[in-house]
């Protein structure tokens, strides 16, 4: 299986986040700032290596607390 970010609201997060495509693990590769946005949706679709090959699709919601108030 095979993971892939197909989306991401607000625009900006696909440079934010690392996904593993082999493990579908994701990564902070930046910085978030509560201020300037509080929740990142992320979609993700998994994809197996079959004939025909079959995908499954899923959203990641990301809320980014204010810790430092």
């Amino acid at each position: 299986v095979t993971f892939s970010m197909s989306n991401t609201f607000p625009e900006k997060g696909m440079n934010i986040f690392l996904l593993n495509e082999r493990t579908g693990e994701i990564n902070l590769a930046g910085t978030v700032d509560y201020e300037e946005v509080r929740l990142y949706e992320i979609q993700i679709e998994a994809r197996d290596k079959g004939t025909p090959s079959l995908s499954g699709h899923c959203k990641v919601v990301l809320e980014v607390v204010d810790v430092n108030d």
